[in-house]
């Protein structure tokens, strides 16, 4: 049962989701190192303000701010004790503008990653993340979430064991993966790796997808990547649609005038909303830097389109920049580590340039990475991209 996110996606086709939490809370006075679930008890009017902008801006679904309200991101500000307090007020915060909608809202229940390497290669079991997992997942749906938002994932044994984890309170799910690594996740699962994995759990998620990453046309041929390998499985053949779901940084981070900034633009959040739709995506939101006004560009930008054939590289790269060597492959139909392998010394100093700035984000996580809509071409690193795991920008 998939309950309010079920109905709204049958009687509106596609649903928008929201924008980025941290980078707007960073407007709103959040300094480098806070803890945003923190402010659910010090700010609650602050977090208010930011759930209330991306409905009053055409968000479908807001997601809590509980990114890392799991104990292991929160023993890190002194806060293991207050898992529950934390995740309960910032359900209920959200429960409470959406209450106040003039239309349904759908209030995802916001679950990041540990931020712990699991087992086989780290120390953490999934036994025990599954049960941190559960403990957030409780608390979300004491607050009145309607459905748990798993996000930016990257290993196979932490969204078993976030699934595990939050299957045990009874909600439906959706599971989003961060594909930013050269096509791949940190932890080097393709899109295809991605659908297999969830179609093979006990326990299937109501919808799929990729968030944050390193920008707009690198989600995209990532949702045009899992949509090929859906129909591989026949999945889409016998009638039983995975609704996919799309969640794209708005362009790459950079550090003006002692802030950081992103780069994108409302035109081009607005025609990756278009193609996200092309590329099958059925929910489309923002990620890392998405403010209010870019998402109220995605809502006018969907709200006159209409579905066209999926888009490839040529059309990707003309609209929204450059991809990845390893998404290219992808988009061949190559999906071995090896074909997609860097061989250009350009796409290699693009990945020092980016080391540097995640470099000076070091205590500032998860800013995320992004594109340009110029065709500015950046890859990632797994390194620098474990940097920015901490909230949800």
């Amino acid at each position: 049962m998939s309950g309010l996110l079920a109905k709204l996606l049958e009687q509106r086709g596609v649903l928008l989701a929201d924008g980025a939490t941290g980078s707007n809370l960073f407007d709103r006075g959040l300094q480098t190192g806070d803890s945003p679930e923190l402010w659910n008890d010090i700010h609650p009017d602050r977090i208010a303000k930011n759930y209330q902008s991306f409905i009053d801006a055409g968000s479908d679904i807001i997601l809590t701010n509980t990114f890392g309200g799991s104990r292991h991101r929160l023993k890190r500000h002194d806060a293991v004790e207050r898992v529950s307090e934390l995740n309960v007020k910032g359900a209920q915060i959200a429960r409470q503008q959406a209450e106040k909608a003039d239309r349904e809202i759908v209030i995802g229940g916001s679950i990041g990653p540990t931020g712990e390497i699991l087992q086989p290669l780290g120390n953490l079991s999934v036994a025990a993340a599954a049960d941190a997992f559960a403990e957030q997942a409780h608390a979300l749906k004491q607050g009145g979430v309607d459905i748990f938002w798993i996000e930016t994932m990257s290993s196979r044994e932490e969204v078993e064991a976030a699934v595990i984890g939050a299957s045990r309170a009874g909600l439906p799910m959706v599971v989003t993966f961060s594909v930013d690594t050269n096509g791949r996740t940190m932890m080097g699962l393709s899109p295809a790796d991605i659908v297999k994995i969830c179609l093979e759990m006990e326990k299937m998620p109501f919808a799929i997808g990729a968030n944050c990453g390193v920008g707009a046309s690198e989600l995209v041929a990532a949702i045009v990547n899992m949509r090929h390998a859906l129909i591989q499985q026949d999945i889409m053949q016998e009638k039983v649609e995975t609704i996919i779901i799309s969640k794209a940084n708005c362009g790459i981070p950079e550090y003006i005038d002692g802030k950081i900034v992103y780069s994108g633009s409302k035109q081009v959040m607005a025609e990756y909303s278009r193609l996200a739709v092309d590329a099958g995506a059925r929910i489309i939101g923002g990620c890392c830097g998405t403010t209010p006004d870019h998402i109220k560009a995605m809502r006018k930008a969907l709200d006159h389109h209409q579905k066209q054939s999926p888009p490839d590289l040529e059309i990707i790269e003309n609209k929204l920049g450059k991809v990845s060597s390893g998404a290219k492959a992808q988009l061949r139909g190559e999906l071995s580590i090896a074909a997609g392998s860097l061989s250009d010394r350009g796409e290699r100093k693009t990945t020092r340039l980016r080391r540097r700035l995640h470099g000076y984000k070091r205590d500032n996580p998860k800013d995320g990475g992004g594109r340009t809509g110029s065709g500015t071409e950046v890859e990632s690193d797994a390194p620098s991209q474990s940097r920015n795991r901490e909230m949800n920008f």
